[in-house]
C-alpha cells in the first residue's frame, strides 16, 4: 500500500502529492497517529470508494471575488471535496456573474500544478449544467461533477438526462449529488411515493450518481423551523424522521443503496449556552487536552460531534459544511479506531457463520451479520486510515486544529 503522509518532502513536490486525507500530517506525527496511513486516490477512484473520501464537503459561493485562491489554500488545509454554490448562496440579480465567476475559477484552477479537491458545482436547474460544461476550457479537467438542489421524482430526470449529456461531451465521467430536500419528500402523505420513484430513477442511472446529500434546512424550512446549536437534526423530530426513511430507502448495504452524506452543521461562534455542552470530559482527561475541550465547546463544535456520531449510527457518512472549522472534526471522527478495524477484519477473514468475541474482549462479532458494517468499515479504513492502538479522535482532532 503507498502511504501518502508517512514522509516529509520539500513544498514542490507536495503540491504534486495526489489527493489524501490528512496530507497536512507526515513524518513522526503521522506515525504516531496512524497504524494504516489514508491511501492516495483520485476522481478516477472507484465510485464508491469516491463516495466515502468526500469526507466533509465544504460550500463556497461562486460570487466569492478570491474563489480560487481561496480552495487552494482549503485545499492545503485538508479540505478533498467542495461546492462552488450557484444556488441559495447566490442573490438572482449575481446569477450570472456567479456562472462566469464558476467556470473562470476552475479554468484557473486547472493550471496549476497544485492538487485540488474534488470540485462540484451546484447549480440551480438543469440547464446550467450544460452551459457551464459548453463555457469551461481546460476547467473541465478539474470539474468533478455537480449537485442537483431540490431534486424530486420530477426534476430529475432533467438533471440526470443532463449529466449524461455533460459525460458524453467531456467523455469522462461527470457525477451528480442529488439534493432530497422536497416538499413532497418531507410530507408523510406523499414520502413513500416520492422515494420510491426517486429510488428507481437513482438506480437507473447508478454509475452517475456519487453520492445522495441530505437538505435538512430546506426540510426544516417546510415546517418554519430552525433548530438550535444546543439541539442536533435528530432531536428535530419531523426531519429525523424523512432522514431515517431516506436511509431505508436509499442506503440499504444490499448493493442497492447510495452513500448517504449528513446535512449541514450550522453553526460556528461561541454563544451564551442554555443546556450543558454535549461533550464528555473523560476522553479529554484521558488525552490530558482539557482545555481543548473548552475550545470546541466554546465554538458549537461539541454539537457538531454529536451530529456527526448520530449521522453515523443512523447509516450516514461524510458531511455538507459551511464553515472551515467544520472540517478537521469531520475528518477526525471519520478515522477508523483501532478497535473498529480490528473487529472488522476478524469478520472479513472467515465466509462462515458464527460468533467470536472481539480481540477486545468487550463485545461478540457475528460473523454473517455484521459482514456489511466490515466491508464499509474497511473501505473507509482506506482513504481515512486507522488510528493506532490508544489513539482517540481527541487526539487526532487536536493534531489537525493545533496545526
Amino acid at each position: 500500500m503507498t502511504a501518502c503522509i508517512a514522509v516529509p518532502q520539500p513544498v514542490s513536490l507536495r503540491k504534486r502529492l495526489p489527493l489524501c486525507h490528512f496530507r497536512q500530517l507526515y513524518g513522526p506525527e503521522a506515525r504516531r497517529l496512524f497504524h494504516r496511513q489514508p491511501e492516495p486516490f483520485g476522481e478516477h477512484a472507484d465510485r464508491e470508494l469516491l463516495a466515502v473520501a468526500l469526507g466533509a464537503t465544504l460550500y463556497a459561493p461562486a460570487t466569492r471575488p478570491d474563489l480560487a485562491m481561496t480552495i487552494a489554500k482549503r485545499a492545503e488545509r485538508g479540505v478533498c471535496s467542495m461546492v462552488i454554490d450557484l444556488e441559495d448562496a447566490v442573490a438572482d440579480h449575481e446569477l450570472e456573474f456567479a456562472k462566469q465567476q464558476a467556470v473562470a475559477t476552475l479554468d484557473l484552477l486547472a493550471a496549476s500544478q497544485d492538487p485540488n479537491p474534488l470540485l462540484f458545482v451546484r447549480v440551480r436547474d438543469a440547464d446550467a449544467i450544460g452551459e457551464i460544461v459548453e463555457q469551461l476550457g481546460s476547467g473541465t479537467a478539474v470539474l468533478t461533477g455537480f449537485v442537483l438542489p431540490k431534486f424530486d421524482s420530477l426534476t430529475g430526470p432533467k438533471y440526470l438526462d443532463a449529466l449524461e449529456r455533460a459525460a458524453e461531451r467531456l467523455d469522462r465521467p461527470i457525477y451528480g449529488m442529488p439534493v432530497l430536500e422536497s416538499a413532497a419528500l418531507v410530507h408523510r402523505q406523499t414520502r413513500d411515493h416520492e422515494l420510491t420513484q426517486m429510488a428507481a430513477l437513482l438506480a437507473e442511472h447508478r454509475e452517475r450518481v456519487l453520492a445522495v446529500r441530505v437538505g435538512a434546512t430546506d426540510m426544516c424550512s417546510t415546517f418554519g423551523i430552525r433548530r438550535d446549536r444546543d439541539l442536533t437534526i435528530y432531536d428535530v423530530r419531523v426531519v429525523a424522521d424523512v432522514i431515517a426513511d431516506i436511509v431505508n430507502y436509499l442506503g440499504r448495504a444490499d448493493g442497492t443503496g447510495f452513500v448517504i452524506t449528513g446535512p449541514v452543521w450550522e453553526y460556528f461562534a461561541d454563544h451564551e449556552r442554555m443546556f450543558r455542552p454535549l461533550l464528555r470530559t473523560a476522553p479529554f482527561a484521558e488525552s490530558d487536552a482539557v482545555p481543548f475541550r473548552q475550545y470546541l465547546v466554546s465554538r458549537d463544535l461539541d454539537g457538531l460531534l454529536r451530529e456527526i456520531t448520530l449521522d453515523r449510527a443512523n447509516g450516514i457518512q461524510g458531511k455538507t459544511v459551511i464553515h472551515p472549522s467544520h472540517v478537521a472534526v469531520v475528518h477526525a471522527l471519520s478515522v477508523v479506531t483501532h478497535e473498529e478495524y480490528s473487529d472488522a477484519l476478524n469478520i472479513l477473514q472467515v465466509d462462515v457463520g458464527g460468533v467470536a468475541a472481539s480481540e477486545y474482549r468487550n463485545k461478540m462479532n457475528e460473523m454473517r451479520p455484521h459482514r456489511s458494517w466490515a466491508r464499509q468499515t474497511l473501505l473507509r479504513a482506506r482513504v481515512f486510515g486507522v488510528a493506532k492502538k490508544g489513539v482517540s479522535f481527541v487526539d487526532l482532532l487536536s493534531a489537525l486544529v493545533m496545526m
